[in-house]
């Protein structure tokens, strides 16, 4: 694909603080609104009487007090993870394919949760039952499933082992994950609400036992990512130049991709479905920057949460009394980028 940006492998101060800015002003508005409004002043001095050896008045009532940070927070603070997880897992996916339109749900993790989640829906016990929520449980293992059976069926051909024979696999496994989803869906009738919530994604029943759940492993996806950034340089020049460089395509390949799938794994077991997010930020980051990974991965992990925060913004406040899921939110504006990215995108595929 074609760039007029350049090519740098530099980290430039300022994208790194224009992000961050970016990100803290979306959290303070998105703390400011909804059915009560608070003042940033109130929120920022609420913050800083929780840090150690700091106290502070903050003017807010205990039920202020409440809303910030049992209801707000809590959802902010997820929307940030999971926005800045799955940016960085399509900024990963993108680097070790070689291909502007990867996501993190392209070996199948998105199909594989949507059945795991199917299942767990129609046929799952009542969770009152259960000490841990089989929903996100069953979301979890179903999305790990689909990308092994992905990696599986790509290693089994004898041609296998490249870019575009994985991506060939998770397509097929994706397909075939689909179909089961509909299939136990049409024999579950009475499920289809539940499932098509899940599915468009939503954060209205987070709190602060989905940050604490999600978190190690977001936590140690985003570090092995990070790290790996300057080998996704290296394989965008090819599996053969990379090879001849040190770098062993195939292995370096399976741990990104095993990484990235595992924190959007976790993820998506709290969220939903949560569509475009992975495509729209890396490719931003990379059309206003640079092309090197060294500066995609981490500004797309700040500026991921940044846009996740927007986004949640305008789904609960759009119609409110009434939320929009935000899945549909991130739709209407991805579908139109990547159809963009698609006609302005050369040698999708190497």
């Amino acid at each position: 694909m074609n760039s007029a940006r350049p090519a740098g492998t530099r980290l430039r101060w300022w994208w790194v603080a224009g992000s961050l800015l970016i990100l803290v002003v979306a959290v303070v508005v998105s703390l400011m609104i909804g059915p009560v409004s608070l003042e940033a002043r109130s929120i920022i001095v609420s913050m800083l009487d929780r840090l150690p050896f700091i106290e502070m008045e903050s003017g807010l009532d205990p039920r202020e007090e409440a809303i910030l940070w049992q209801i707000r927070m809590p959802r902010i603070v997820l929307g940030v993870i999971v926005g800045s997880m799955l940016s960085a897992a399509g900024a990963a996916y993108q680097g070790v394919f070689r291909n502007p339109l990867a996501d993190p749900y392209l070996l199948g993790a998105g199909a594989g949760a949507g059945l795991g989640a199917t299942l767990a829906i129609a046929y799952g016990p009542e969770t009152t039952a259960w000490v841990v929520d089989p929903l996100p449980l069953a979301a979890f293992v179903g999305a790990i499933a689909g990308v092994v059976l992905a990696y599986a069926l790509g290693y089994s051909v004898r041609a296998g082992r490249t870019a575009v024979t994985l991506i060939l696999a998770g397509v097929a496994v994706a397909a075939f994950l689909t179909a089961a989803q509909t299939f136990v869906q049409q024999r579950n009738a009475d499920t289809l609400r539940e499932v098509y919530g899940w599915i468009l994604g939503s954060l209205a029943t987070a709190g602060w036992s989905e940050v604490r759940l999600v978190l190690p492993y977001v936590a140690i996806a985003l570090i092995v990512v990070v790290a790996g950034r300057r080998l996704m340089d290296v394989l965008s020049v090819g599996d053969t130049e990379a090879g001849s460089l040190g770098v062993d395509p195939s292995r370096t390949r399976l741990v990104l991709v095993a990484f990235a799938t595992l924190g959007t794994a976790a993820v998506v077991a709290v969220s939903g479905l949560i569509g475009f997010v992975g495509i729209i930020i890396p490719h931003t980051v990379r059309l206003l920057t640079a092309t090197s990974y060294r500066v995609i991965v981490p500004l797309s992990v700040v500026l991921g949460g940044a846009f996740l925060v927007i986004a949640d913004l305008i789904a609960r406040t759009a119609q409110s009394p009434f939320e929009i899921p935000i899945g549909v939110v991130t739709a209407f504006v991805g579908a139109p980028f990547f159809a963009v990215v698609l006609r302005t995108s050369r040698g999708i595929v190497s």
